[in-house]
């Protein structure tokens, strides 16, 4: 994926990430800030995950939640499991990783 596409599907992602929490009603457990930090360390994640040259799938979804990150979905490997957790961790702003990621 070149540079300018990764920039551009992060930007993208950001900016629907703002709007749509400016229309979406706050919880109790969740601020609308906490809710785009959230939304940006997802997006971070998922830029991350698919810049890496072992992990280049669109099969992990990525969610996060006071900046818990949670992956799942289904990859080739193994390793590939270990290793999408890893990037995750490396992403800034992240806590933690729940890694629930299966092998086909």
């Amino acid at each position: 994926m070149n540079k300018l596409l990764k920039a551009t599907l992060v930007a993208f992602a950001l900016t629907s990430a703002v709007g749509v929490s400016a229309c979406a009603q706050s919880g109790k457990s969740q601020s609308t800030g906490a809710y785009i930090d959230d939304a940006a360390i997802t997006t971070k994640v998922k830029a991350a995950i698919l810049d890496d040259e072992m992990l280049k799938v669109m099969e992990i979804k990525v969610s996060t939640y006071q900046q818990v990150v949670q992956l799942s979905g289904f990859v080739e490997k193994p390793a590939m499991v270990e290793r999408a957790g890893r990037v995750a961790r490396g992403v800034e702003g992240v806590k933690a990783v729940k890694n629930d990621l299966h092998v086909k």
